[in-house]
């Protein structure tokens, strides 16, 4: 009987631990100092630029990885096809549920718009979006290499779809180019797990800028909005999504976020929920669904399902129509809601994207309210916090309900896993011992649903985590 290896101790708790203080000394910071707290904003960007940095790499091996093992291409496909259509109707869910509590709270009503306000709200349609057809246009890199140079999320996409593809139909010719990528793969994760490890420094920072930014007086008149925002947030991923999940996937919602629980902690702390996009990725394999699925649907959906947005650009705009004594009727809010759903989409990685939509969609629809999106931008930050969590939340969701419906998932292993019977390595961010003993690509086993063994199925079981 084999001896079992010593357990690597897991000293990442610690790290998070210390996120949590650096978010409240960055609060206490913001409302002491809030002019020196709004010069430490370069620490909290910098540490998202440096997640930024790996995205690509990321995308790129986890898809090239997946779609190289997969003997047929229309599986591919199918995943892709099912991905788009549940993100379409996603996103007109959380129009509507918006819609209905934005008329419900009413909560423009008796502010005041000064010129000051007016300039700032002016400000935002010179941020210019890219429109649809551009946006299209700028799926296709320059080169083959700028893809990755640029950090265009869907352009790292299309040259990683074009890579798996060609991969695939070498057959045994493109193993070694397979085995290559494999390895590419475990040196970013590495990297990305290093890095980790100065988000305390970026969450002090970011949070510290926000809160001297906006100050309590911002806060004070603009609450109610924020307030219903983050209640129709909490309903949306509780109720709509919860609903879905136990339905078709037979999880409990709680159980699931728990299981992604330093993941929000970390979007949380930046407002990007970018900065969790290659943690989601190495989990979801972890957890069970195929690397094809997870390669395909957490990068598409992080331009196509954002379900938070959504909800903001349906509340922001009735709630500046509102404070500009122009209230909008249904037959109004419909067709500019319907525009904005097409335009987030061309707006997808830009920064500050929410708010630059919005104003572009009013400019085009009811410019006399452009005016009043100066209203909105001391509290944006802070309700970017629910946009990136609610955002985060439905691709991850996305992730398991598409992995369920293409039978691309392992259900025993979903469970030992939000068990906590299989943790999840913090260390390299994959599943180093899964494949230790197999020639074949690390995706080998996991594509077409055939995931790895589960603990005593195999030679050997997955170093615990404290």
């Amino acid at each position: 009987m084999a001896v079992a290896a010593p357990a690597r101790r897991d000293r990442t708790h610690y790290l998070y631990i210390a996120v949590i203080a650096a978010v409240l000394a960055g609060i206490v910071v913001g409302l002491a100092a809030p002019g020196f707290a709004q010069e430490l904003k370069p620490l909290g960007t910098g540490f998202v630029n440096l997640i930024k940095m790996m995205i690509s790499p990321i995308i790129f091996c986890t898809i090239v990885l997946g779609i190289g093992s997969v003997r047929k291409a229309a599986k591919v496909g199918a995943v892709g096809g099912i991905a788009l259509g549940y993100f379409l109707v996603m996103s007109l869910v959380a129009l509507g549920i918006g819609l209905v509590v934005g008329n419900l709270i009413d909560p423009g009503t008796g502010l005041a718009v000064t010129d000051a306000v007016k300039e700032t709200g002016q400000s935002q349609v010179a941020a210019e979006a890219k429109d649809t057809t551009e946006f299209l246009l700028g799926v296709i890199p320059t080169t083959i290499v700028s893809a990755f140079t640029m950090g265009e999320v869907l352009q790292t996409l299309l040259v990683a779809l074009l890579a798996g593809f060609a991969l695939q139909a070498m057959g045994s010719a493109g193993q070694p180019v397979l085995r290559g990528i494999e390895h590419i793969q475990r040196l970013v994760f590495r990297i990305l797990a290093m890095i980790m490890w100065a988000a305390p420094v970026g969450a002090f920072g970011a949070i510290a800028a926000v809160t001297g930014s906006a100050g309590l007086d911002a806060l004070k008149s603009l609450a109610v909005l924020m307030i219903g925002f983050y209640i129709t947030c909490f309903l949306f991923v509780f109720v709509v999504l919860a609903a879905l999940l136990r339905v078709v996937a037979g999880l409990n919602i709680l159980t699931f976020l728990r299981y992604l629980g330093r993941e929000f902690l970390l979007i949380l702390s930046t407002s990007s929920s970018e900065s969790a996009l290659p943690r989601l990725i190495a989990k979801m394999e972890h957890l069970g669904v195929s690397k094809p699925v997870v390669g395909i649907t957490v990068p598409t959906g992080y331009s196509f399902n954002l379900d938070g947005t959504m909800i903001y650009m349906t509340m922001a705009s009735l709630f500046i129509a509102d404070a500009m004594g122009d209230p909008m009727s249904l037959g109004e809010q419909i067709p500019l809601l319907l525009f904005l759903l097409v335009a987030s989409k061309g707006a997808a990685g830009v920064t500050g994207a929410g708010l630059a939509t919005l104003a572009g969609g009013l400019q085009s629809h009811r410019p006399e309210l452009v005016d009043g999106v100066g209203l909105i931008v001391g509290i944006d930050r802070f309700m970017s916090e629910a946009r990136a969590l609610t955002n985060f939340a439905g691709n991850a969701v996305a992730t398991v309900l598409i992995g369920t419906w293409t039978k691309e998932i392992d259900r025993e292993r979903v469970d030992q896993v939000l068990a906590g019977h299989l943790p999840f390595d913090e260390q390299t961010l994959l599943d180093d011992d899964l494949d230790a003993h197999d020639d074949r690509p690390a995706t080998a086993g996991v594509a077409l649903g055939k995931t790895a063994p589960a603990a005593g199925a195999g030679d050997k079981e997955p170093a615990p985590v404290a």
